[in-house]
């Protein structure tokens, strides 16, 4: 049995466990001043959950297989320490957790990654994510990468319910003017059969998607 919930604070132990597993994916691939054992120290994971972060975290069976973090900073919410246990991987854990979180979020979405971390990068841009412009200068080589977020989806569906709400107004249509044409011309010794005169067709309110 599967759920995702909000990490209760007696995780912790396992949510570092899980980092420090699934971060071994990093080495010898960031940059090494970056690297350190272990890769998430305990008062690390402190100050990152007192700085605002919110861990989430993917269970089976009781366990924890995958964790990731939002934080909200200004407009946006960021997504920090994604993590799925090395045995878990490749089994949609991670889609699942980013899911749930870009389903509740109310804005922009943002998150750094490695760029020689060319998976993540996959796995982020594969689930609606696009390349963002930096936002901070000075900071390791990293890609940024955006998403919009439902609130930015349902407000364009939103604006479009209204437009197409709105009451319709009745197409007119006004006879056109025909010119005479020139004398019917004679071929073989017959008259050609005169012009008939059509009758323009009514046009018809274009109709809203969806209806």
């Amino acid at each position: 049995m599967t759920s995702i919930r909000p990490c209760r604070d007696d995780k912790r132990t396992a949510i570092l466990a899980l980092v420090n597993a699934a971060a071994e994916a990093y080495r010898d691939v960031i940059p090494a001043d970056r690297w350190r054992e272990p890769y998430m120290p305990a008062d690390e994971l402190e100050r990152e959950i007192a700085a605002g972060v919110a861990f989430w975290g993917h269970e089976t069976d009781g366990a924890l297989v995958g964790i990731m973090g939002i934080q909200p900073i200004r407009d946006v919410e960021l997504i920090r320490h994604a993590y799925v246990a090395p045995a878990s991987q490749g089994h949609g854990v991670g889609g699942a957790l980013l899911g749930h979180l870009v389903r509740r979020s109310t804005g922009p979405m943002l998150v750094g990654t490695w760029a020689a971390a060319d998976w993540a990068i996959r796995f982020y841009r594969g689930h609606g994510f696009e390349s963002a412009p930096p936002r901070t200068e000075g900071r390791p080589p990293q890609d940024l990468l955006e998403h919009p977020g439902t609130a930015d989806r349902e407000l364009r569906g939103a604006r479009q319910a209204a437009t197409c709400g709105r009451p319709r107004r009745a197409a007119r249509w006004r006879p056109s003017r025909l010119r005479a044409g020139p004398p019917a011309r004679r071929c073989g010794g017959s008259r050609s059969a005169p012009r008939t005169r059509r009758r323009p067709r009514r046009l018809r309110a274009a109709a809203c998607p969806g209806r």
